[in-house]
């Protein structure tokens, strides 16, 4: 039986609801890793059926290059303020925004994309693997960990927290780059 301290300590580190982390933690016999680990793979599963619940908070995060010559914003949304409120959703957005500063992804989807455009990324990079890497924020390797796409972490914190989560608008501006 899981004792409500360790409830609540699950919870605050995972963001997963009350029951979720119960059920968690029995299924583990007590063992706190073994837990999260379940909730994990609980909540990646089911992330796709959370797609279309709506995302209604959230942080825009800035950041700003060092020399302040670049900068970037990052709409991030969650279904709650509870996970909105999170440090890790907001390290997330963090993550992000130093991104789309880093890499200047063009767009957030690839679905987004007008066919000129698409058309146009092929012709330049070859192939659409290599075009979304270059174009498409959610494609796009994460730079502090190129074995990840943005698109993977925002789904791992999707799995952890339960809540359907969007990058929803980016911006990134530089000195004298045309508006």
């Amino acid at each position: 039986m899981a004792s409500a301290s360790d409830v609540q300590r699950l919870r605050s580190e995972t963001g997963a609801g009350v029951m979720d982390c119960k059920k968690a933690l029995e299924a583990a016999k007590g063992d706190f890793e073994k837990a999260k680990t379940i909730l994990k793979e609980k909540g990646l599963a089911s992330a796709a059926t959370r797609g279309d619940r709506e995302t209604n908070e959230g942080v825009v995060e800035a950041y700003i290059h060092s020399g302040g010559r670049i900068g970037a914003l990052v709409e991030l949304s969650s279904e709650t303020d509870f996970v909105a409120r999170n440090p890790e959703f907001r390290e997330l957005a963090k993550a992000i925004a130093m991104q789309v500063a880093a890499m200047s992804p063009k767009h957030v989807s690839w679905e987004l994309l007008k066919d000129e455009e698409i058309k146009a990324l092929l012709e330049e990079h070859g192939d659409e693997k290599t075009a979304k890497a270059a174009a498409v924020l959610m494609h796009q390797p994460y730079i502090k960990d190129q074995s990840k796409t943005i698109g993977d972490l925002v789904a791992q914190l999707a799995a952890a927290t339960g809540e359907n989560i969007n990058v929803r608008r980016i911006a990134r501006f530089e000195l004298g780059e045309a508006a």
